[in-house]
């Protein structure tokens, strides 16, 4: 394949926002090995490793577990190469990593730049569908008696992680598990009785940062409490502390090991390096953001007002833009197939909708990454009609939460009111 075909510096804004990062055009077989690769040597000779969503806040629990282990990286080095980052694109005109994880948060080797040492506790960013791999890996590398921690991850069944989490439960000393994410009580359960401590916060009220700083025998100082607030405002939505989104933008903007040896050494207060480079890249963001709400497409389903757009943007900010313009539910659907659904006061199943396409989450935040792609044709179509299949299956599954919350209503009036069946 011509490189130029995916190559993000060559490709208008308008068009490249409709494809996905170079990274999904890669075979499995290459990722596969060059993860498998990375996998050895990050996890050899190491007293503990961690499992981490690679999203701020799943690297945040990256840092605090280091923390503990008084195993941070030196930040210098890192500081030093942002800096040859900036100065390499003086213009600013580097397109923005796509922020979804698209070619991320799946793939080990796609950190900007290596670390300068090696952490004698070991980081595997990893993906919601991707922990039965991660598992397998820490199982096939790390020496017995290692410590393991999963942070920011919920699987949606127990029985795809089974076989490498328990044979983990006799290879590691221990296992503890973070997540503020909404478990099935199954799968909870299952977790748990195979040895496992798992600790799952209120996701309305907590991040996964939280439950790792209240989880971690360690004492932390006040910068830590300040991350995890930080981290918050942006996870759950908040939105009252500005530094989080420089936070957020930041994790995937990053490698991983780069963000968790920053943020560990100046927890939320980003140093100025950062925020230059954060203002570089922002410029084309913007543009991402504004294309997608151009794009969006309001539908009455029920009671509610949902708005569905397609493009390779930043959802959460693109959603934000959606709800003021007065939808209740916003749906971007991602060139790489998958979905992020995002709800409101007036919204909170979006867990419920993404339930029922192959994905799950919060009640106003979910993602979900619908069964409708058997080839390269079926992508084909996806690129050139925005979506429109997995739009279809998606504004499926809300009229589908739309009934059954019309059901609830009448069951709730008739039982608040006996006698209106009798009359």
């Amino acid at each position: 394949m011509d490189e130029e075909l995916i190559d993000d510096d060559s490709i208008p804004l308008s068009r490249r926002t409709r494809l996905p990062g170079a990274g999904f055009f890669y075979p499995d077989s290459l990722d596969e090995e060059r993860a498998e690769r990375r996998a050895e040597e990050t996890l050899t000779d190491v007293e503990a490793v961690v499992i981490a969503d690679a999203d701020a806040d799943g690297l945040a629990c990256a840092a605090m577990v280091r923390e503990q282990y008084g195993a941070a990286l030196d930040v210098a080095d890192f500081e030093a190469d942002i800096a040859d980052r900036i100065a390499d694109d003086p213009d600013g005109d580097t397109p923005a990593d796509d922020p979804d994880g698209d070619t991320t948060a799946d793939d080990p080797d796609a950190d900007a730049l290596e670390p300068h040492e090696r952490s004698t506790v070991a980081l595997l960013a990893a993906g919601p569908y991707s922990i039965d791999d991660s598992l397998e890996r820490v199982l096939e590398y790390a020496e017995p008696g290692i410590d393991l921690y999963v942070c920011d991850l919920c699987p949606d069944d127990f029985e795809w992680i089974a076989d490498p989490l328990t044979d983990l439960v006799d290879h590691a000393a221990s296992i503890r598990w973070f997540d503020h994410h909404q478990w099935d009580d199954e799968t909870a359960t299952a977790v748990r009785s195979a040895g496992v401590d798992l600790v799952v916060g209120d996701s309305e009220e907590e991040c996964t940062a939280d439950v790792a700083l209240r989880s971690l025998t360690h004492d932390f100082d006040d910068r830590w409490d300040e991350l995890a607030a930080v981290t918050r405002d942006h996870d759950l939505w908040i939105k009252e502390d500005p530094r989080s989104d420089d936070l957020a933008d930041y994790a995937y903007w990053t490698g991983a090991e780069e963000y968790t040896t920053v943020v560990g050494a100046y927890g939320a207060n980003l140093p100025e390096t950062v925020d230059r480079f954060l203002e570089h890249r922002r410029v084309e963001k913007r543009d991402r953001i504004d294309a997608a709400v151009d794009r969006a497409v309001v539908h009455e389903v029920g009671d509610w007002s949902v708005a569905v757009t397609y493009g390779r943007c930043s959802q959460n900010e693109v959603a934000e833009a959606l709800r003021e313009d007065g939808a209740d539910a916003a749906v971007i659907v991602k060139p790489a197939g998958s979905a992020s659904i995002r709800g409101s006061d007036g919204f909170e199943r979006a867990h419920e909708v993404a339930g029922r396409v192959n994905g799950g989450g919060h009640p106003k935040a979910a993602g979900c990454k619908p069964d409708i792609y058997d080839d390269m044709l079926d992508y084909a179509h996806h690129w050139t009609t925005e979506g429109q299949a997995a739009r279809k299956v998606i504004l499926g599954a809300f009229e589908a939460v739309a009934d059954a919350a019309a059901v609830e209503d009448e069951t709730e009036s008739a039982s608040a009111d006996p006698d209106a069946d009798a009359e």
